[in-house]
C-alpha cells in the first residue's frame, strides 16, 4: 500500500475519463493516488503494476465484492439501468468508500472522470448531484472533466491547490475533447470508454440473474462461478458445465464445501460443478445431472457402453454408470432473459 500523502484520490477504472482526471490534476503539480475498485462484475487488480508504469501513476485496488454482491441482494436504492447495472448506487458506494480513506492518505478532495451528460443514468446534472449528496461528498468531489461545468466543492475552493480556470468543461457522449487531451498529456496507450461492468452486459446478466431469484443469499464465490462454462439450472439447483480445459481448471478452482464435482472417469470430456442449495440434491438429480454432463462428451455419445461419471462431495467419491442416448436436456435449463426482469 502507498505511504506517501497525497492531495486527492481518484476512482480510477481504468478508461480514459478516469485517467484524464488524474492527468489533469497531475499537470497542476498534484500528487494523485488512483483508486481501482474490484468485484467480480469489474476491475483487473493484476494491471494494475502495467497501468502504474504505462501512465506514471500509484494506483490501489480497493475489493467491494462483498458490499456490492449485498447492494444487489437487497436491491439498490436507485434502481437498475438496461439490464443489472445499479449505476447510482454503485457510484455512491465508490464514492462513500473512497471519501473514508482520505484521512489515510492525508489527502483534501476525491476525483472522477464523470462527464456531465455522457452517461443517460448516473452522469445527467440531476443523477451527478444525487450521488454527491448520498455519497457525502459534496463538500470534497471535484469532478475535473467538467470542471467549469460543475459546482466546484469547498475542499477545492478553499484549498487553492487547483487552478479552476485550467479546467475543462466537456459536456456530453462524444469523445473528441478527450482524444485530443489524450494527444495533449502524451498518453502512450488510450484506453478504450470504461464500459467493462459485467452487470451492464446483456449475456452476463443472464447468467447473473437466477443467482438473485434461488440463491439465498448469493455470495461473491456464486458470482464468480456464474462467470463460467455453461450455465443450467433445474428449479433452484445449478449446475456449471466446462466447455474447455481453461473453464475445467476454473471449476476446480472455484468447488466450496457441499458442492458437487462430476468428472467422466474413462474418457475425456468437461468437467461439472453443481451448486446445492440448503436443500441437498436428491439422488435422482445427481444421477440426471450426470447423464446431461455426458451428453456433452463426443466419445461418450458415440459409444454404446454405458458412461462412467465419477461424482466427488467433500472427497467422498463414488462412481456412476450412465446412459448419454438418454438425454436430460428436458430438466436442465439455461437462464432465460426474461428472468432479468
Amino acid at each position: 500500500m502507498p505511504s506517501n500523502s497525497y492531495h486527492c484520490l481518484a476512482l480510477y477504472s481504468s478508461g480514459l475519463d478516469s485517467l484524464l482526471a488524474c492527468k489533469l490534476m497531475q499537470s497542476q503539480g498534484l500528487r494523485v493516488l488512483g483508486l481501482h475498485f474490484t468485484s467480480p462484475f469489474f476491475g483487473s487488480k493484476e494491471k494494475i503494476p502495467h497501468w502504474e508504469q504505462i501512465h506514471n501513476l500509484d494506483l490501489l485496488p480497493v475489493d467491494i465484492g462483498q458490499e456490492y454482491v449485498d447492494l444487489l441482494t437487497r436491491g439498490p436504492a436507485w434502481g437498475f439501468g438496461k439490464y443489472l447495472n445499479p449505476c447510482i448506487d454503485c457510484k455512491i458506494l465508490m464514492l462513500k468508500k473512497a471519501a473514508a480513506m482520505l484521512p489515510m492518505f492525508e489527502a483534501r478532495f476525491l476525483i472522477s472522470g464523470e462527464v456531465l451528460g455522457q452517461r443517460p443514468m448516473s452522469q445527467r446534472r440531476d443523477a451527478m448531484n444525487i450521488i454527491r449528496r448520498e455519497a457525502g461528498v459534496k463538500e470534497t468531489l471535484l469532478r475535473p472533466l467538467s470542471g467549469r461545468k460543475l459546482s466546484i466543492p469547498p475542499a477545492v475552493s478553499e484549498s487553492n491547490l487547483v487552478d479552476l480556470d485550467r479546467l475543462p468543461a466537456i459536456q456530453g457522449r462524444g469523445r473528441k475533447e478527450q482524444l485530443r487531451l489524450a494527444r495533449e498529456f502524451q498518453i502512450q496507450e488510450v484506453p478504450t470508454p470504461a464500459g467493462g461492468c459485467l452487470l451492464a452486459d446483456p449475456e452476463s446478466s443472464r447468467r447473473f440473474s437466477p443467482l438473485l431469484v434461488h440463491m439465498a443469499p448469493p455470495r461473491v464465490e456464486d458470482f464468480e462461478l456464474a462467470k463460467v462454462g455453461r450455465q443450467y439450472w433445474s428449479g433452484d439447483n445449478w449446475l456449471v458445465i466446462g466447455r474447455n480445459q481453461e473453464d475445467n481448471t476454473r471449476l476446480m478452482e472455484l468447488v466450496q464445501k457441499d458442492d458437487i464435482v462430476f468428472k467422466l472417469a474413462d474418457l475425456p470430456g468437461p468437467l461439472a460443478l453443481g451448486r446445492q442449495p440448503a436443500r441437498k440434491w436428491s439422488r435422482e438429480l445427481i444421477i440426471e445431472a450426470a447423464r446431461f454432463m455426458s451428453t456433452f462428451s463426443t466419445k461418450a455419445q458415440k459409444t454404446k457402453n454405458p458412461a462412467r461419471i465419477k461424482v466427488g462431495v467433500d472427497e467422498q467419491v463414488e462412481i456412476i454408470s450412465v446412459d448419454p442416448a438418454q438425454s436430460a436436456e428436458s430438466s436442465w435449463q439455461e437462464p432465460r432473459m426474461e428472468v432479468i426482469r
